[in-house]
């Protein structure tokens, strides 16, 4: 079982320190393949950086089509997610989704914690483009200087633990720990915060899991079915492929 942990961010210390806090809980015979954005930025902190982000998660996708059995979009706020799920007969979980999905599953309502208050409005949206809003408490971020983004765990943990204390003060029963910079952090902190900390790649690593046993067909109809075969330019030649359809007729792309 192959699943490919995708960073669209582009740095390499973010993607192997996810990596290292996802082979915690993978289960046996899992192979996680670890891969960071050639280009971009070294974190993702807001809208119009997502964006972006998410057109290049979509052509590593396309380039590594055929090595993975299911792939993990390591960013929080899930850049590109709708779009590989349209584009790819592989599951394709969000890492946002995921942690958000099982906080559901551990409390009514969920907080989600952050180490830089540029990301909150994005945050904040993605809960809403998921439709979590009613189950999310606040998205709680520290607004502070730091010196390094692949040491932020590490420089703001106490900071973060006292954030998501006060998570919790507002109601929080669950919460997450988001952007990859703190992977693994969670397991650090779980025993000085009073509810269920959600680690965002645990999570993740654990749903790819799951819907790989449950074994899902491609759509072939509704919203996530692939869409019609269309020319482009100017496209990673992988990625145009793709959209052009050339391998639809291997994959019954063409059934409603």
């Amino acid at each position: 079982m192959r699943i490919l942990l995708l960073n669209p961010n582009m740095t390499q210390a973010i993607t192997d320190r996810l990596a290292d806090a996802g082979a915690q809980v993978a289960g046996p015979g899992v192979s996680i393949v670890k891969a960071t954005a050639p280009r971009g930025f070294p974190y993702i902190s807001g809208r119009a950086e997502a964006q972006i982000a998410g057109a290049i998660a979509l052509e590593m996708l396309a380039e590594r089509v055929g090595s993975f059995d299911a792939a993990i979009i390591a960013a929080f706020g899930d850049p590109g997610l709708h779009g590989a799920r349209e584009l790819f007969d592989q599951p394709v979980i969000g890492m946002s989704e995921a942690a958000m999905l099982t906080a559901c599953m551990l409390g009514k309502r969920f907080g989600i914690v952050s180490f830089a208050a540029r990301m909150a409005p994005w945050y904040t949206e993605c809960v809403e483009t998921h439709g979590l809003t009613g189950r999310c408490a606040g998205v709680f971020c520290l607004d502070q200087p730091f010196s390094s983004v692949t040491d932020v765990a590490a420089e703001k943990r106490d900071a973060l633990q006292r954030l998501a204390r006060s998570a919790v003060e507002s109601g929080a029963d669950v919460v997450i720990l988001a952007g990859a910079p703190l992977a693994g952090l969670a397991a650090e902190l779980r025993d000085h915060v009073p509810v269920p900390l959600v680690d965002q790649v645990h999570a993740a690593i654990r749903q790819a899991e799951t819907l790989l046993a449950l074994a899902p067909r491609k759509a072939t109809a509704g919203s996530f079915r692939r869409p019609p075969s269309k020319e482009s330019s100017g496209l990673a030649a992988s990625l145009s492929a793709r959209i052009a359809g050339d391998d639809w007729a291997a994959e019954g792309g063409n059934d409603v």
